[in-house]
């Protein structure tokens, strides 16, 4: 099956007005970089499935190895990343340490992207 071609304009014609009121809001492109590694981290269905985990419970690395049935040592590398990425948050309590989530924009940014891809 054969591609669609992008549409373009039929002349070419620089709409100054438009491209002002873009320019004075564009984010900084240190912050643009930011934002696209922040996207990086949720491009993992591993991690993706980790913070799936952490919507419902504060677990530890054990309770993530035996649900996802993966490694700890797999998992804990993901949590690395996560951790980095300011998306997890740790607690020591004796011998174990627990996960959850950072705060509810983790929340809120994976269920704009479920609503994004069950549109129809």
């Amino acid at each position: 099956m054969a591609e669609k071609e992008t549409e373009c304009c039929e002349s070419y014609e620089v709409h100054e007005n438009l491209l002002k009121i873009v320019n004075e809001t564009m984010p900084a492109e240190t912050e643009l970089y930011d934002l696209a590694e922040l996207f990086k981290v949720f491009g993992d269905s591993t991690r993706i499935r980790i913070l799936f985990v952490l919507f419902e419970a504060e677990v530890c690395v054990c309770d993530l190895a035996q649900v996802l049935n993966m490694t700890q040592s797999a998992i804990s590398h993901q949590l690395r990343i996560l951790k980095q990425n300011k998306l997890v948050k740790s607690r020591r309590e004796g011998k174990s340490i627990f996960y959850s989530l950072a705060d509810e924009h983790v929340r809120t940014i994976i269920a704009q992207g479920c609503d994004h891809i069950e549109e129809t």
